[in-house]
């Protein structure tokens, strides 16, 4: 009897300490699962945070896109001389005067653009004109100017032609 209780307790020392190795065994499983998921919260959190602040930068772009397209239109890109060009012949026909475009220049490694224009017409309308240029989105600087009378009626001063010659530098000019 004392032989069966040695093996009992021998056997029974062996189970507990079996159990002892299976719970140590599952318990570092279920730290090591705890840890991953801790990272892996970790991961979503930031994914989250990182989505969350290109779904805002996309929104702020959405709501600041019409005021880009209102700035864009005061700049002139090299390759888009031709819409401002368009606008000076719009504003000369508007006020009836007779335009003639000279010369288009592009000086310093692209970083100005120098456009030469002879206008004819009623002085007036050339002054109208020139008050239109100078309100228009684009920022311009008048470097020369000559205004002349070509011809003079005696009846009707009103009638009389004049010519300006001007030289503009488009000064939001983008290369």
């Amino acid at each position: 009897m004392k032989n069966n209780f040695q093996k009992i307790l021998i056997f029974t020392s062996l189970t507990f300490l079996l159990f002892g190795f299976v719970f140590l065994f599952f318990y570092q499983e279920i730290n090591d699962h705890n840890q991953k998921t801790q990272q892996d919260t970790i991961n979503l959190q930031t994914e989250t945070f990182r989505r969350n602040n290109i779904a805002s930068l996309n929104q702020s772009l959405q709501e600041i896109t019409p005021d880009k397209v209102l700035l864009d239109s005061h700049f002139v890109k090299s390759s888009d001389i031709v819409p401002f060009l368009n606008l000076i012949e719009k504003v000369a026909s508007e006020v009836g005067v007779f335009i003639q475009i000279n010369s288009v220049d592009s000086k310093e490694n692209n970083s100005e653009l120098i456009v030469g224009l002879k206008i004819s017409g009623r002085f007036e309308a050339i002054y109208k004109f020139l008050t239109l240029l100078e309100n228009s989105p684009y920022e311009l600087e008048f470097l020369s100017m000559d205004i002349k009378k070509l011809t003079v009626s005696e009846t009707n001063t009103k009638d009389s032609n004049w010519e300006a010659v001007f030289k503009i530098q488009l000064l939001s000019f983008i290369p």
